[in-house]
């Protein structure tokens, strides 16, 4: 039995320089195991560092890609804008260059106007006469102004017409001096369209009416008195409107 012990003791003894030498050799390899470990880490946080950068990157790319597929989307509208315009301006030139050809074919085809408007005044039968001859020479005047619009001298052109054409619709009363005999008197003319031209002096004991076929005045005796005054007065509103028994000239 002390034998035994003696064994183990001296095994005990044998063993403890043993494990003094196994953990100065582990020793250098736990320290670098946990260099290593300490390098992973940090190799681990750049990665996980660089994923979240690569993350962020990848959204920002996705959002700028949106951003241009917005702007193709956007520049595609804008460019059928500008191809629209660009028809528009080139239309609008078209136009204007047509403008410019109208207006100096419209000028002539004005003054022709005039000239047939004055011709027809000359022919027709003489009431208003100086109104009338005013307004052929107002417009002839126009013309030769560089302040007054093409538009606005073809208005007026127009209005003319419209004004002459007007004439033929409508039944007026209007004073005037007349000579009758080589006399100069007051008298009221009574225009019914222009069917009839007649005359009659202030205190009614003359009257005429004026002859398309020969364009001359001619003497109404006193019948026709009564009717003329009446047509005077529907002229001017002051009676409703009635027959009237007035005398005509008829053309061929």
């Amino acid at each position: 039995m002390k034998l035994f012990n003696s064994l183990l003791i001296a095994g005990a003894l044998v063993a403890t320089p043993v494990m003094a030498q196994d953990d100065e050799v582990l020793k250098p390899v736990v320290d670098e195991a946990a260099k290593i470990n300490e390098s992973a880490a940090k190799s681990q946080e750049k990665i996980n560092n660089i994923t979240d950068q690569i993350g962020s990157k990848l959204q920002q790319f996705k959002t700028l890609n949106k951003e241009i597929e917005g702007l193709e989307v956007y520049n595609a509208q804008l460019q059928k804008q500008i191809d629209n315009q660009n028809q528009e301006m080139a239309d609008l030139n078209a136009a204007i260059d047509e403008v410019s050809v109208v207006e100096r074919q419209i000028t002539p085809l004005m003054i022709r106007m005039i000239t047939g408007l004055e011709q027809f005044v000359e022919l027709d039968v003489p009431f208003l006469a100086e109104e009338r001859a005013n307004r052929i020479a107002d417009l002839k005047a126009m013309m030769d102004r560089a302040d007054v619009a093409t538009s606005e001298k073809f208005r007026r052109v127009m209005e003319a017409y419209q004004v002459e054409m007007d004439y033929g619709r409508t039944m007026e009363a209007y004073s005037g001096i007349h000579s009758i005999d080589g006399q100069e008197r007051d008298v009221e003319f009574l225009r019914l369209g222009r069917t009839a031209l007649i005359y009659q002096t202030r205190d009614a004991s003359e009257q005429g009416v004026w002859n398309k076929q020969t364009r001359q005045w001619e003497e109404l005796d006193s019948s026709y008195r009564t009717q003329i005054t009446k047509g005077l007065r529907m002229a001017k509103k002051q009676l409703a409107p009635d027959m009237l028994m007035l005398p005509v000239a008829i053309t061929d």
